[in-house]
């Protein structure tokens, strides 16, 4: 499936949801309800198209059960992430099991005289779509790019996920500023005294 599509928005929500839980400071920033309102509320590619929050009609009714199925689903999110490269066969596993978790169905768009296929949920559980959107669209990068375009951060203190979009596929770190204390890291081993 090499024309598969993947839309970078629902890609980079599945990476932000990932690193919602920074392991390494100890760091959690889905620990409440309002919390995750504000991740919805920066994400639109989270909400299902039929939500009162997309069309205006008033904030979306959250409740701790919607807070637990999430930080569930970001811990699905996150082992993809992390195991796509090493363990394709069980990252597809996981994509799929969470998928049919979801009741993902596939919907047929068209818009500017381009069609794709948009994976969403039966419900409007927030969870379901978010799982639906965030693993459809990691599922579809793996089809397009393969599994090494999905990581882990090479930073030594540093556990963030990112997925590789670049043409070259050479991403190591989150970002340029882990890539940065890694080179500062480096050359100041480099020109110390052994």
């Amino acid at each position: 499936m090499r024309d598969a599509y993947y839309s970078p928005l629902a890609v980079q929500t599945a990476v932000d949801l990932a690193n919602t839980l920074r392991p390494v400071k100890g760091e959690d920033a889905l620990e409440t309800v309002e919390q995750l309102r504000v991740f919805l509320d920066e994400h639109p590619a989270a909400e299902p198209p039929s939500s009162a929050a997309n069309q205006g009609t008033g904030p979306r009714h959250l409740t701790p059960a919607d807070l637990a199925e999430v930080r569930a689903l970001r811990e699905t999110v996150r082992e993809v992430l992390e195991r796509a490269d090493t363990d394709a066969d069980a990252t597809a596993a996981l994509i799929n099991a969470g998928l049919r978790r979801s009741r993902a169905i596939p919907v047929l768009r068209h818009e500017d005289d381009r069609w794709w296929t948009e994976v969403t949920s039966d419900t409007d559980r927030c969870a379901a779509h978010l799982a639906a959107t965030t693993l459809s669209a990691l599922a579809s990068v793996i089809a397009t790019l393969g599994p090494a375009r999905l990581g882990v951060c090479a930073g030594p203190t540093c556990r963030a996920t990112f997925v590789d979009l670049s043409r070259n596929g050479s991403k190591q770190y989150c970002t340029r500023t882990c890539a940065h204390r890694a080179s500062v890291a480096a050359y100041r081993s480099r020109r110390s005294p052994r």
